[in-house]
């Protein structure tokens, strides 16, 4: 079984020599054959797994033309090639034991824009949110819609011929596509659009490549034309891949982009493509409507669609109860109120929208008279939702349902294998039926969400596909399913492609099949694009289609890893590779690395993919992952110091260990946590990317930078005694070049100078103990605050904790300073894992010793203060964690109700990424405050700024870390930073702006001191 993923020595030598001779040809892009790249682009977000030879990224058209010009030399025709965008397919279009073509890394700009012919001209790789951010100042949008949408390339949209929400009023990606530029096997140009008859006898005419393939395109469309109407169903969604029905359009025009837009990659590398664009509508409104049943909402299709509403979106209770444990729940429980005495176990979401408010407003007031009126199925009630900002959180929440069906607890997961079929939306009712019966008969759970105006519904199985006997299954299930569709005028794949389903496609498309595979083989005689997809072509008579169940899956290689393992990694092994981390957005929180790099490898996913390697490939080695610390590694035995040194010394010298591999994806991660609080699954890169580190270190030696990051908070009190001679000797040039290339820091941070023990003295401030809190009487300790010290605001911007100290006191409270201790932080980061408990335990215990006279315990700075709730919560039991408080949760608390504002101009907020993607609701708290205060706070969407903690300070860190700084931060500092009206709450993130732009970015309770200030002054 472990077998199948490993490449003969013939075909190793093959394709290695063909990688060769692409460089010496002229290839300008990457190259990647390193296991771990392989192993990251080994999966997407389907059951399967194959491991490619190699990976490429085009730089241009160009390159690619030269990769298919090579590919095309009979020496190489053995060699296989796949074109990759997004990656987050669900049936495995874009895998492959040949080699994966990414054109997304490089090839990903938007060319041109024609707003006033409403067209676009991009490359494959820009993702359709990019896109639409661009064109929505001209008012204008790419309309095919899909949960994916934030990571979904153009190129896969075409090549997948990609539908959603909406499709029935907007179309697939094909009725948008106006012209395509491919890149055929053997290099020509292929420039494809609507051509009239006298265009379509030149290209016929052609005596190459696109000669023979519109010649057989032609015959195809004009010999078969009985045969393709009576074969392609009459249905919303049509049928992707190879659509021979759309070949002829009205009149004498024919266009060859109907059977390219689904064609997977199977017949060329779309390159380029121009779109039609449509006006934005400029009135929105969405009704939900709620349901006791599941299929009271499917039944409910006729009569919701009477009034030809956009879209209807349709969720079951699984994915919405899902989605009320999800961060996204925030923004839109107020649509979906509940009654505990029927539970809401079904959803519509029905979307109105026009260019007329006044003609909007009455289709949706007739719609609900119409639902007063219809009484065919119970309806629990509806809520109506106004405008483009309440519309955009709630298909947020519909969006994140693929993902969040991943999340559901226990080794049993949701899986797309069944899960886009399309009937007539008159019969989905019927089909569902009988499709929940055939799960019932195996004793199955599913979730279900979907487009009931389409008659798609997505229904994911759940199995634990570690188990053989439930991965036993997928076969027999889906040949039901697909003869379940058929039954009902329908499609097994009817909005995500056919990839590794194929097999399915001779039996539905009969003897018209033949035609399937001979425009297969006027495009790709030798097979040697994407094969095994959708059909064969005549011309290799051994090729054959892949089978639903004749590919490696995932699960196969899991359960070869131990349970007790599987079990204890779970943050990173349960990753199903929906892609959520690939969010283009910069302004969006999620993965900065994945943004700064553009390799995948620097993504959660990516090294989710590598840790569930390394873990099995550490078992069939025989290591035990799962020892303590103080077995796996012991710093006073000389022996282990003497091998960790040698084999130091051997990986310095290029030996070979996937390790290496794995050490340079962590020790890329910013552990910022955001991929934590927003990948739908919940995986915690920082949690087993500390816990690796400590086993790679117990082999290899640590870098001296591990060492002095992580006793950074045992030292700095000692140091701090004499903060100006420290930052004297810190800032001589032979100092920092040391630091640079000896210890690999860079821009070390410099001590304040502000006296600390005479602000405490001005506030009266004291070092608290149990003994002088035991002294206070109830009404003391009601009127009085426990500062809990972190390293970086006490020493290193004392000026902050000291404003807070001043706030805190002129709001009439008594401030108190817990000892400072060592909040382990840092050592957590580096995988000085048992140094971090040891650390988590002493600290507990003295802030638990405080918290019994119950005075708050409130923190500085967001990522040091959710320390406290997080990694220690996991480090120790629940009973022996302190409570200690954001200074917004503290603040709005302790301040009176509500005031009229008293200064129109609003601050502008910067929340830390760790503590909007983690504890979101805790952003909404500091805009509370303000209005308290009589303020306005406008939250501005930011990234990360790139710094977290000691990232930006690592020299191999840097350059990547500026990068991340001006995608995001940079734009939004030069644009807000006004009469220093721009804030931000955590450290690292003032830092990096300081360091950066000579910037200084105020806390939010430094605005705040300033109104207090003026009241008390």
């Amino acid at each position: 079984m472990i077998a199948r993923l490993l490449p003969s020595k013939n075909q190793s030598a093959r394709y290695g020599l063909f990688l060769r001779q692409l460089t010496k040809a002229g290839f300008r892009g990457e190259v990647a054959h390193s296991y771990g790249q392989r192993t990251v682009l080994a999966t997407d977000n389907s059951i399967y797994q194959r491991l490619p030879q190699a990976a490429v990224f085009p730089l241009d058209a160009q390159d690619v033309e030269i990769l298919a010009t090579l590919a095309a030399d009979p020496k190489h025709r053995a060699v296989v090639l796949t074109p990759r965008g997004g990656g987050t397919g669900t049936n495995g279009q874009s895998l492959t034991d040949g080699i994966v073509v990414d054109l997304s890394r490089h090839m990903n700009s938007i060319l041109e824009i024609n707003a006033e012919e409403r067209w676009v001209r991009v490359q494959s790789g820009v993702v359709k949110d990019q896109l639409n951010a661009v064109l929505k100042p001209y008012g204008l949008f790419f309309a095919p819609e899909l949960s994916t949408s934030n990571r979904a390339t153009i190129g896969g949209m075409i090549n997948t011929d990609a539908s959603g929400q909406g499709s029935c009023s907007y179309g697939k990606t094909r009725d948008h596509v106006l012209e395509l530029t491919t890149v055929l096997l053997g290099g020509a140009l292929l420039h494809s659009g609507v051509v009239d008859k006298s265009a379509l006898m030149q290209e016929t005419a052609r005596r190459d490549r696109i000669g023979e393939i519109y010649r057989c395109a032609v015959g195809i469309a004009d010999n078969q034309a009985d045969l393709i109407e009576r074969t392609f169903p009459k249905l919303n969604r049509c049928l992707t891949g190879y659509d021979l029905a759309h070949l002829r359009e009205q009149g004498d025009r024919f266009n060859l982009n109907s059977v390219l837009c689904g064609s997977e990659g199977s017949l060329g590398f779309i390159v380029e493509a121009k779109l039609n664009v449509l006006p934005i509508p400029k009135y929105s409104i969405l009704v939900n409507v709620r349901y006791a049943g599941f299929m009271d909402a499917l039944r409910d299709a006729k009569a919701l669609m009477l009034l030809k509403p956009l879209s209807i979106e349709t969720v079951d209770s699984k994915v919405l109860m899902l989605a009320m444990k999800d961060i996204v729940w925030h923004g839109v429980a107020e649509y979906f109120p509940e009654d505990p005495s029927t539970p809401t176990l079904g959803i519509n979401l029905i979307e109105f929208s026009g260019e007329d408010k006044a003609s909007v407003e009455q289709t949706v007031h007739d719609f609900v008279l119409h639902l007063q009126r219809d009484t065919s199925v119970v309806r629990l009630g509806h809520t109506v939702a106004i405008g483009a900002d309440a519309l955009k959180r709630i298909y947020a929440m519909r969006k994140r349902a693929v993902g969040l069906l991943g999340n559901v607890k226990g080794e049993a997961r949701p899986q797309p294998f069944v899960e886009d079929t399309a009937v007539p939306p008159e019969n989905l009712a019927d089909f569902i039926q009988e499709f929940r019966a055939l799960l019932d008969s195996y004793e199955l759970q599913y979730g279900m969400f979907g487009h009931v105006d389409a008659g798609v519904l997505h229904v994911r199985p759940i199995l634990d596909m570690k188990d053989p006997v439930q991965a036993a299954l997928i076969r027999p299930i889906s040949d039901a399913v697909a003869a379940l569709t058929q039954k009902h005028g329908g499609l097994l794949w009817g909005e995500h492609g056919k990839g590794l389903r194929s097999h399915y496609v001779p039996d539905y498309f009969g003897d018209l099949y033949p035609a399937l595979q001979d425009l297969k083989a006027a495009f790709d005689p030798y097979n040697q694009l994407n094969p095994g997809k959708i059909a064969t072509p005549k011309t290799v008579p051994e090729a054959r289609l892949t089978q639903v169940d004749g590919v490696e899956l995932r699960g196969d290689l899991d359960r070869t890893i131990d349970e007790r393992v599987w079990r204890s990694y779970d943050a990173a092994v349960h990753c199903n590779g929906n892609g959520a981390c690939y969010n283009f957005d910069p302004d969006d929180a999620m993965c900065p690395s994945w943004k700064g790099t553009r390799d995948r490898v620097h993504s959660p996913k990516g090294r989710a993919s590598l840790i569930r390697e390394w873990l099995r490939l550490q078992g069939r080695q025989g290591v035990d992952v799962l020892a303590p610390s103080d077995q796996i590694r012991s710093t006073s035995n000389i022996f282990s110091i003497a091998k960790r040194t040698v084999n130091s010394v051997a990986q310095k010298i290029g030996q070979q260990d996937f390790s290496h591999e794995v050490y340079e994806a962590m020790t890329g991660c910013l552990a910022c946590k955001s991929c934590a609080g927003q990948c739908p699954v919940k995986v915690n890169v920082p949690e087993f990317r500390s816990r690796f580190l400590e086993l790679y270190h117990s082999r290899y030696l640590r870098p001296l930078k591990d060492y002095l990051i992580g006793s950074l908070e045992y030292t700095i009190p000692y140091i701090a005694r004499a903060p100006r001679m420290y930052n004297f000797v810190m800032s001589a040039r032979p100092v920092r070049f040391i630091l640079e290339h000896v210890a690999g820091m860079v821009d070390s941070p410099l001590f304040s100078i502000t006296d600390f023990d005479a602000v405490c003295r001005r506030w009266n401030v004291q070092i608290t103990t149990p003994k002088l809190l035991s002294t206070l009487g109830k009404q003391q300790r009601a009127r009085s605050v426990i500062i809990v010290q972190d390293a970086f605001t006490r020493y290193f911007e004392t000026p902050v904790l000291s404003d807070w100290i001043e706030l805190i006191s002129r709001l009439g409270y008594q401030v108190y300073i817990a000892p400072f201790a060592p909040n382990g932080k840092p050592l957590q980061v580096q995988g000085f894992i048992k140094a971090f408990e040891k650390a988590a335990r002493f600290n507990s215990a003295a802030l638990l010793q405080l918290q019994r006279y119950e005075i708050p315990l409130v923190g500085l700075d967001p990522a040091m203060t959710l320390v406290y709730r997080q990694e220690y919560a996991k480090t120790l039991s629940s009973d022996k964690t302190p409570t200690v408080l954001l200074p917004q949760e503290w603040l709005a608390g302790a301040l009176p109700q509500s005031q009229s504002i008293k200064d129109a101009a609003p601050y502008y907020f910067l929340p830390h990424c760790t503590e909007k993607t983690n504890e979101p609701s805790s952003v909404v708290l500091w805009q509370q405050v303000y209005e308290r205060m009589g303020l306005k706070l406008s939250v501005q969407a930011s990234g990360c700024c790139g710094m977290s903690g000691t990232y930006g300070h690592e020299k191999k860190n840097a350059g990547t870390s500026v990068v991340i700084y001006k995608q995001s931060w940079r734009p939004l500092v030069t644009k807000f930073n006004v009469s220093g009206r721009l804030l931000a709450d955590g450290y690292s993130c003032r830092s990096q702006v300081k360091r950066q732009d000579g910037v200084t970015v105020l806390h939010p309770l430094q605005a705040l001191l300033a109104v207090v200030r003026d009241h008390t002054a």
